[in-house]
């Protein structure tokens, strides 16, 4: 299950032995796992402080968790788009069959998948041996200095992502504008790659090669007339280059001052004369040549930048929870400061009971809380995500479940 719990109690001797009791209770009914969340002391400051923090810690926190969402959500339709394109060659080069397909056997896991996957494992190894990272945020700094530091450092990968998912947008649509321009019957589509230098008489002062389009059921009328539009058609100058289910490419050379008597004929007969120009061809078949690079070379690279800043905004947000758990431990318990904080990984079928164990073992800490719990019953307050819940015991959710590899 990616739902974690962090938790904070007083360190005092009740409290340390009513959670004592509830790890004993975890293991022996299987309820879940814990792990111990140590945070360090940080600077308290004064109590205005402390109520300002604790309101732009909150904003801070649901920041950075839909900035993750956002990094992730790139992350995966751009990887998504590359794990298609992988089925799609294999299955064209007989790599696997439709069959397996279908049966969903031996078809092997996408790119996607496995990186969620090995993903979610690395950033539950992270929350369950937490360690504050002192380099990155001093504990020497006020808790309002940490707190506009780490809102920095997340608003500055949000900008860069649009920054870059910008960039790469506009190399794709630019190469698919020119791909869809090769797309379409032969009597609309570009002929860039059909027509090549080499079909054309180029750099003659009488003779020109034309560009025509066939209906597939009048190639055999073509191939016996087209010498007789005009009596400057070279003799057996006609070439087919393409042949697709609806019509056929073909070039003919004749010379220049014949042209227009070509085209009239040609019209008559239900023949299509394509305007083309080699140089555009040529600029638009580099491009194309170029985007694919381009496009290519982005993906890489912003993939490995997301893969990366997620796992940055990550770490922030582990060390904004912490810093929810420190001053809310501090606002609630008192000075000096004194509270043990855990990690609470619940069992997926054993949230109710151990909800249950958990505001049993505390009620000592604020009875009224678990009174109000009851009445307003459980089910009902594991259901309201929208909203941060009160119990007699700090609380606050973690979940992964924003990565997720289905």
């Amino acid at each position: 299950m990616a739902e974690f719990w962090l938790i904070s109690v007083p360190l005092d001797k009740v409290s340390s032995q009513a959670l004592e009791k509830l790890k004993r209770a975890t293991v022996k009914a299987s309820l879940g796992s814990y792990f111990r969340f140590h945070i360090p002391e940080l600077k308290v400051g004064t109590l205005d402080v402390l109520l300002s923090v604790s309101d732009d810690l909150s904003r801070l926190d649901s920041y950075t968790e839909g900035v993750m969402r956002k990094t992730i959500r790139c992350m995966a339709e751009l990887m998504e788009q590359s794990s298609d394109k992988l089925m799609e060659n294999a299955l064209a080069n007989g790599g696997i069959s439709v069959y397996e397909q279908k049966a969903h056997r031996k078809v092997p896991q996408s790119p996607l998948k496995m990186y969620f996957q090995a993903l979610r494992v690395d950033l539950t190894t992270y929350m369950t041996k937490f360690q504050w990272d002192r380099a990155k945020y001093s504990t020497a700094l006020p808790l309002k200095t940490l707190t506009d530091l780490i809102f920095k450092q997340v608003a500055q990968v949000e900008t860069e992502m649009k920054s870059r998912n910008a960039a790469y947008s506009d190399v794709k649509l630019s190469l698919r504008a020119l791909e869809q321009k090769n797309e379409g019957s032969l009597h609309t589509r570009a002929l860039t790659g059909i027509v090549k230098k080499e079909d054309l008489v180029l750099n003659s002062e009488y003779l020109t090669t034309l560009v025509v389009v066939v209906p597939r059921t009048c190639i055999r009328e073509w191939e016996n007339t087209y010498e007789s539009m005009s009596q400057f058609v070279v003799p057996r100058s006609s070439r087919k280059l393409l042949e697709d289910e609806d019509a056929g490419i073909f070039t003919v050379t004749l010379f220049k001052n014949a042209v227009n008597e070509f085209k009239a004929n040609a019209k008559s007969h239900k023949f299509a004369v394509r305007d083309f120009n080699l140089e555009e061809a040529e600029w638009q078949q580099q491009e194309m040549s170029r985007l694919s690079i381009d496009k290519k070379e982005q993906y890489g690279i912003f993939v490995r930048w997301l893969k990366v800043n997620f796992n940055e905004a990550f770490v922030a947000w582990i060390h904004i929870k912490a810093l929810r758990v420190f001053v809310e431990s501090v606002l609630r318990y008192g000075l000096p400061v004194s509270f043990q904080a855990l990690l609470l990984q619940p069992q997926k079928k054993q949230v109710k009971r151990l909800r249950e164990e958990l505001n049993s073992v505390f009620t000592h800490l604020d009875p009224m809380a678990v009174a109000g719990k009851q009445d307003v019953g459980l089910d009902i307050a594991e259901v309201n995500v929208g909203q941060q819940e009160y119990y007699s015991y700090i609380y606050y959710p973690i979940s992964i479940n924003l990565v997720d590899s289905s």
